[in-house]
């Protein structure tokens, strides 16, 4: 039997969530980490600590601003990035 494939086509485009520095309160930026990716405080630490770094990787775009807010609001800089269209969708024009 031959291999099917399906595309699936999404109003809302994934989006990346980017901790790009975590700013002077690492231990409040440690939190909100762990809060938005359920990981260990000790692994929310160590992960903030290698910024820039991706902390949420395809999430819809009311997820990731949120939690940009919320990484904001705890000292750092962070940023929304939209997820790239994958190449075998791109038109070959």
């Amino acid at each position: 039997m031959g291999v099917a494939s399906v595309v699936l086509v999404c109003e809302d485009v994934p989006h990346d969530v980017v901790l790009t520095d975590p700013g002077f309160r690492l231990r409040d930026v440690t939190h909100v980490v762990r809060r938005a990716t359920g990981l260990s405080l000790w692994r929310s630490k160590v992960l903030a600590t290698d910024a820039p770094v991706l902390i949420l990787v395809g999430v819809p775009q009311e997820v990731a601003v949120a939690t940009v807010t919320t990484l904001r609001a705890a000292g750092a800089s962070a940023e929304v990035r939209e997820r790239p269209e994958p190449d075998f969708l791109k038109s070959s024009g």
